[in-house]
């Protein structure tokens, strides 16, 4: 059985690198195109780790952590922030919101799966 990855991110760039850096790893992707798309594949798919960008319409980073923390209270779902931005200041934010780790764009294929791999409660794909 493959991990699942749920990745957000607005552009369709990133979601495109995402997916493919993902389905080489073994990953199951599901992707979404901002915030509130993001929370409503969540509830549909159950992802075992979500990756989520924070600039973004509709509902911002942010707003996903705390989403997906509220909609699954029983269950620790490692949620990575993959962005441009990285001020100390919304690492904090992120962190207290519940986001489990930090990954500043462009990423690095290898630093990425390394990173969900850390985290995954399954401890990555078989």
């Amino acid at each position: 059985m493959s991990l699942s990855v749920l990745a957000i991110d607005d552009s369709r760039t990133m979601r495109n690198l995402l997916s493919a850096a993902l389905g080489r790893a073994g990953y199951s992707v599901e992707l979404a195109e901002d915030g509130q798309d993001g929370l409503e594949r969540f509830a549909r798919t159950n992802p075992d780790v979500v990756i989520t960008d924070i600039n973004m319409p509709n509902l911002d980073g942010f707003g996903v952590i705390e989403g997906v923390r509220s909609m699954a209270p029983g269950r620790v779902v490692p949620i990575l922030v993959l962005t441009t931005e990285s001020a100390p200041e919304l690492r904090q934010r992120a962190r207290a919101a519940g986001a489990t780790g930090w990954i500043v764009k462009p990423f690095d294929d290898e630093k990425l799966i390394w990173a969900i791999e850390r985290v995954a409660p399954t401890g990555g794909a078989a």
